[in-house]
């Protein structure tokens, strides 16, 4: 069936379908219909919108917050009812997905899909044809069991004949004339009045039209309009001959090259879904190329902090084994000797490492720990005694893991690194002296880089 998008069959407000069928030979009247027009094939409308919406997936769930082929809300799904079918849309069948659809259709207004609706020719007034209504009707029929139509008051009698006129005058060609309802359309060929689930195509394999459907529709153009695949019931449409007459030189060509322009527009949207596939292959692409490059660059990382551990830990090992370490895997801040009246001596005793809290402090060399707690200014410090006889002092500590009087070896550990006393942040305060008092300190980098130590 061709497709595409054109202007829909819009009957007159007032008119109200009425159901005539014939049953050996004896007509048999159904009551009206309480609803607007009927649709030769509602659901397809849905199919319609479905394909815009979700490419016609009904249990689809992408994870964007829209479910099912009407891509519903959760939250809408549970307003008008849906849960009673299933938790969510995509749970539920398309039948009772097109059920809330209409409910929604009805509340919202085709506004609910905004773009989609335009698209599939969906309007407020197809919610009013629902499964209910028709089961209403057919429930009805069966109540009157088989009640003529001329057995029916005579007002109601007139009413409905008012109204299958108006009907049928809009629904037929504006070449045909007057005919008694429920007869079939015939202008010197066969006719056919569209039934409800008609579509061009099995009309054209009913009738066995040379052509198919397209020539069924282009001997019809008039009656249909420039959407082939919608159809209104009561609708009549010629089977058979020369069609409708072609409009006078001076008038406009009405619809003649509509086939190419179909035609024009499924290229086209072909090419443009060619056109989409493409650049969301070429985006998948490029983001499987930047995640490779990612982990290509964090494997890198990775490698380059391993091999720097590595390093570290032969320069401690060198180290430890020559009887001296550095008391922390870190550079150093500020310098020994650097001036400024943050310091009480007028310059930096020691050399500070900054470092996170909580970092493990070693100590430089074996020794005896001679102080270990609380030194006002310095917060928490350990003062270690070296075989030597040099002292080095560990200030700022968050911790102490060592008691005075205590045997340590060279890279045990004495405490972590913190911020407390007189202190800018977490960093190790580290000082080396000829005693273990404060202002008798020494260069402590250039003591440990003599004892074999790079820093």
């Amino acid at each position: 069936m061709a497709r595409g998008r054109h202007r829909r069959y819009k009957p007159s407000p007032v008119t109200r379908a009425s159901l005539t069928v014939t049953a050996g030979g004896a007509g048999i009247a159904l009551p009206l219909i309480g609803v607007s027009h009927a649709q030769a094939a509602p659901v397809e409308v849905w199919d319609k919108v479905a394909a815009c919406e979700s490419s016609g997936r009904w249990q689809v769930n992408t994870g964007n917050g829209y479910f099912g082929g009407l891509q519903f809300k959760q939250s809408t799904w549970q307003e008008f009812g849906g849960t009673a079918y299933a938790r969510r849309a995509d749970l539920a069948t398309k039948e009772q997905q097109i059920a809330i659809a209409e409910k929604v259709l009805k509340g919202q207004g085709p506004g609910a899909w905004p773009s989609c609706s335009v698209r599939a020719g969906l309007t407020r007034d197809m919610a009013q044809t629902n499964g209910s209504a028709v089961r209403a009707a057919r429930d009805a029929s069966r109540a009157q069991g088989g009640t003529r139509a001329d057995q029916q008051p005579k007002a109601k009698n007139a009413e409905r004949t008012e109204r299958t006129a108006r009907t049928q005058k809009t629904a037929a060609p504006p070449t045909a004339g007057k005919r008694p309802s429920g007869q079939e359309h015939r202008d010197g060929a066969a006719g056919h009045r569209v039934r409800r689930g008609d579509s061009l195509f099995s009309i054209a394999r009913a009738h066995g039209v040379s052509g198919g459907w397209q020539a069924l529709y282009e001997r019809n153009r008039t009656v249909v309009g420039g959407d082939p695949d919608l159809i209104i019931p009561g609708q009549r449409l010629q089977v058979r001959g020369s069609g409708p007459k072609a409009p006078s030189a001076g008038g406009p060509a009405r619809g003649g090259k509509a086939p190419e322009a179909a035609r024009q527009a499924l290229t086209e949207k072909a090419a443009a879904a060619k056109r989409a596939a493409a650049a969301k292959k070429a985006e998948a692409a490029k983001k499987a190329e930047a995640e490779a490059a990612r982990k290509k660059a964090e494997a890198a990382a990775k490698a380059e902090a391993e091999r720097q551990a590595q390093a570290q830990k032969a320069s401690r090992a060198q180290s430890t084994a020559a009887g001296f370490t550095a008391p922390v895997s870190a550079a150093p801040g500020a310098r020994y000797r650097t001036t400024g009246g943050t310091w009480a001596a007028g310059y930096h005793t020691g050399v500070d490492f900054p470092v996170p809290t909580g970092t493990s402090v070693r100590a430089v060399t074996g020794g005896t720990v001679v102080s270990a707690g609380w030194a006002g200014s310095y917060g928490y410090q350990v003062v270690l005694r070296h075989h030597d006889g040099r002292y080095s002092q560990y200030a700022h500590l968050s911790a102490i893991s060592v008691r005075s009087g205590q045997q340590v070896n060279t890279g045990q550990s004495l405490g972590r690194s913190g911020s407390t006393g007189n202190s800018t942040g977490p960093h190790l305060h580290f000082e080396v002296r000829t005693g273990p008092g404060y202002g008798s300190d020494i260069d402590p980098l250039a003591y440990l880089r003599g004892k074999g130590v790079r820093i």
